[in-house]
């Protein structure tokens, strides 16, 4: 092993050991190279003042060299915010200003221990981090029956990690922690260790939990932790802030945070869904721990994933996003564009709640938040019903299993709504009859 990788090791067996124990095999073995080409530039760049031949880029006029026809279009940034590579970790000022952010959005934070958050390639990549450091193939990855299908592939596929799932819901409708106790502590006896995904709002049925189940999602980790499971538990906040009805309004990872030796809590979020740039694909990955030198080491091994993947983020793509953050009228459009997407839902519950529609076709799982809801069929299969309304009424959905139709209403202006619901009536009935 290298020497690097040893001395990460050692700071994080002293501050936990159970999250060294967390660690998969290529988790322990990586690292961030403080010898290497990186470092020799950043040396070079504070210190060689007369000529610097260490940066592989091209540079001219003491700027990095770029093309008219590309900056013509850019020209309200200097070609430094936009040519040269990012530091693997991400842009610094747009790392201090997320967590800033952080903090205000999630008051349970308060007073927490997490590191500065890392930019990622958008949230499937903070993910796949996250496989990469604590997945060995056969450990249990733990997430609910309705979930984002990526999941199977991430932790899945490229990990091989055993996939647990649990009813999302229970018989009344609420968060069933009941169900996420179990499967951890089935993991008692298996090696004691599992990774737990947490996505609020939930992809596909549009759901967050409210206070009381935030508090028992929260009880059933501590619990495991207190029966000698091992759990990173991994907030996906692919879609926070969209919170339209009473639910949770922050993260549990404020909650989850210092809440057990044996609990590492993980948040992966991003500007993609949050600020409305999808493409521009900027995430990050941020961990908590009460021992400072634990979280560097943890973001050392972090650095060192990035640089064996894709080296660094994209620099435009940050720059933009730290430009809007810091833009005085940020807030203002921001919360625009959130009134429109809530009235998108509200606009849909108050259709399906109607009456229009009956109740022997459909009924709706509970959704306060995100992109989606779910319609779970009576009558018709799913897939039947996808497929038809594609070639008989030019509508596009999303089947999943057997009953729940998928419906993003996130793309769907609010007056068109009804007419798709309709459609998606129509075209059951259509069925119904065939």
């Amino acid at each position: 092993m290298n020497p690097l990788a040893g001395q990460l090791n050692e700071s994080i067996k002293a501050g936990n050991p159970h999250v060294y124990d967390m660690l998969s095999s290529l988790g322990k073995a990586i690292y961030f190279p403080k010898e290497g080409i990186l470092s020799q530039s950043a040396e070079a760049t504070a210190h060689a003042k007369k000529y610097n031949a260490t940066i592989g880029i091209a540079t001219e006029n003491g700027m990095p060299m770029h093309l008219a026809v590309i900056q013509d279009k850019l020209s309200a940034y200097s070609p430094k915010d936009l040519y040269g590579y990012a530091p693997p970790a991400g842009k610094p000022e747009l790392r201090t200003v997320w967590r800033e952010k952080m903090l205000r959005e999630n008051p349970s934070l308060e007073g927490k221990s997490f590191g500065n958050p890392v930019a990622t390639n958008a949230l499937t990549h903070g993910l796949s981090i996250v496989a990469d450091l604590f997945v060995e193939a056969g450990d249990a990855i733990i997430y609910p029956d309705k979930n984002w299908e990526n999941y199977e592939l991430t932790f899945g596929i490229r990990r091989l990690g055993e996939l647990v799932n649990y009813p999302l819901f229970t018989e009344d409708m609420k968060f069933n922690s009941d169900g996420l106790l179990e499967a951890l502590l089935a993991q008692k006896d298996r090696g004691g260790k599992a990774v737990v995904l947490l996505n609020f709002p939930n992809n596909p049925t549009g759901y967050t939990p409210g206070l009381e189940e935030g508090e028992a999602i929260v009880a059933a980790i501590l619990r495991a932790a207190e029966e000698g499971v091992n759990v990173v538990v991994v907030s996906d906040d692919a879609y926070f802030g969209l919170f339209f009805e009473n639910s949770l309004k922050e993260s549990l990872f404020g909650r989850l945070a210092g809440l057990h030796p044996r609990v590492l809590a993980v948040k992966v979020d991003g500007a993609t869904k949050e600020e409305f740039v999808w493409g521009f694909r900027v995430g990050f990955i941020t961990f908590a721990s009460e021992d400072k030198d634990l979280l560097a080491a943890l973001e050392q091994k972090t650095l060192g994933i990035i640089r064996a993947t894709i080296s660094s983020g994209s620099h435009p793509s940050q720059t933009f996003v730290l430009d809007a953050l810091k833009n005085p009228d940020f807030p203002a459009q921001k919360e625009e564009k959130f009134q429109i997407m809530k009235g998108r839902a509200n606009k849909v519950k108050a259709l399906l709640d109607s009456g229009k529609y009956g109740d022997d076709v459909w009924t709706y799982y509970p959704f306060n938040s995100g992109y989606f809801m779910c319609l779970k069929l009576h009558t018709v299969s799913a897939e039947a019903l996808r497929l038809h309304l594609i070639h008989n009424y030019g509508l596009g959905t999303i089947a999943l299993g057997e009953t729940d139709l998928r419906i993003a209403f996130s793309c769907i202006e609010e007056e068109q709504l009804e007419d798709l619901f309709d459609m998606v009536y129509a075209g059951i009935r259509d069925l119904e009859k065939a």
